[in-house]
């Protein structure tokens, strides 16, 4: 796996781990998750050639999942 393949899989996990926590219910952190993280993998998509699309669909999703997936607490 190269190293800037590497960068995009971590920065955007880092990304939907460090939004997910947002919101009081699991709908709520679910959808904050998916906007932020979908925000973030557009701006590291662009970065890194990947395109902010593309990089926007997996932060969406990662962010999305993660903030369904965690507790309030």
């Amino acid at each position: 796996m190269s190293g800037t393949r590497m960068f995009r899989i971590v920065a955007i996990v880092t990304v939907a781990l460090g939004v997910a926590g947002c919101g009081r219910t699991p709908g709520t952190r679910a959808v904050t998750g998916g906007l932020l993280g979908a925000g973030g993998g557009a701006a590291v998509g662009g970065m890194t050639g990947l395109g902010a699309g593309t990089g926007a669909l997996i932060g969406g999703a990662g962010g999305a999942g993660a903030g369904a997936l965690t507790g309030h607490h």
